[in-house]
């Protein structure tokens, strides 16, 4: 076996070594001074982002903890510290249980909604010869380019007792006993506000899943046609474990975002009635600390929706995770 060498042999000239450039040694390290610069010149590019960090997110956030040991109505000089006083009233206040009660229900029902109907016409519109998918994907997009407050007042319209698209439709086809007051009745509020997060939201997932999705190799589905998978087979088996990391990254992403949509259209749709009957945790902060004049109390519910918050996201990160497969 021949071996190719550098330097002819027989030849009697010695390799010379080249002068260190670039600041590294002859064995390839940086130099102190060449460390130290480039410690500088990174240090220098974080500060601005740091700072800004510090003083939009680390001092309110502080703020808000520290405020919620207090008594004060927002506006006058008199603040008084009460301790946990303000987390001991939240035990026996019926609304912020109730608004508690259904930022959980929306969260389930939107999540579970949006992310299955996500994940389904993702599948459909990736491997499936489905004609005009484009403008297909292109409708279900539009409304997440739509300002919140517009949707709002979309199907505010859609549910409007007398005019609405719905009751509309509903009298048209002579099926009068389905006409609801959609946003005036206590037992269906909920549910109307999370029909609308879901339309706004399924168009923007369904696009990140069919973005996943179209990464797989086609050698792979074809090998698993081959051994006899129909399309659910392959779907649960091949393209669900493939997808799992993106599926788990926007999940957690979609939990947290659902809840301040859910304020922002109950806030613009309803204002959380009837009764208090689609409140949920943002508007009843919003409520307490900037209607009621107890800001201190605002703080406190501002911090249990924090650790809230916080503590969905840990759980959801543990209980979806598992070693990643590759292709």
């Amino acid at each position: 076996m021949t071996t190719l060498s550098a330097t002819p042999p027989g030849s009697t000239d010695q390799p010379t070594e080249a002068p260190p450039a670039g600041g590294r040694s002859r064995s390839g390290a940086r130099t102190p001074a060449r460390r130290r610069g480039s410690g500088r010149f990174v240090l220098a590019c974080l500060l601005p982002a740091l700072l800004l960090f510090t003083v939009f997110m680390v001092v309110p956030t502080v703020n808000v903890f520290r405020m919620s040991l207090y008594t004060w109505s927002g506006f006058s000089p008199d603040m008084r510290f009460v301790g946990l006083g303000n987390f001991t009233r939240l035990l026996d206040d019926q609304q912020f249980v109730r608004a508690f009660q259904n930022t959980v229900a929306l969260l389930v029902v939107v999540t579970v909604v949006t992310m299955g109907m996500g994940l389904f016409l993702a599948a459909v519109m990736t491997r499936q010869g489905l004609r005009g998918r484009n403008l297909y994907r292109f409708i279900l997009y539009i409304p997440n380019v739509l300002s919140v407050v517009v949707i709002a007042a979309v199907f505010s319209a859609v549910y409007d007792q007398e005019n609405g698209l719905l009751n509309g439709t509903l009298r048209l086809l002579s099926l009068d006993g389905l006409q609801r007051v959609w946003l005036g009745d206590q037992k269906i509020v909920l549910y109307s506000v999370a029909i609308a997060m879901v339309w706004q939201s399924l168009g923007y997932y369904m696009v990140l899943y069919m973005s996943s999705m179209s990464s797989i190799p086609e050698e792979l589905y074809e090998a698993s046609a081959l051994d006899g998978a129909s399309p659910t087979r392959q779907f649960f088996a091949l393209t669900l474990p493939l997808i799992w990391q993106s599926l788990r990254t926007t999940l957690t992403f979609f939990i947290m975002s659902a809840v301040n949509l859910s304020f922002v259209l109950v806030r613009a749709m309803t204002g959380g009635g009837p009764d208090g009957s689609s409140e949920v945790l943002l508007s009843y902060m919003y409520k307490q600390a900037y209607t009621n004049s107890s800001y201190g109390y605002g703080m406190a519910i501002g911090v249990v929706i924090f650790a809230f918050s916080f503590l969905v996201s840990l759980l959801v990160s543990r209980a979806t995770r598992r070693e990643p497969l590759q292709f």
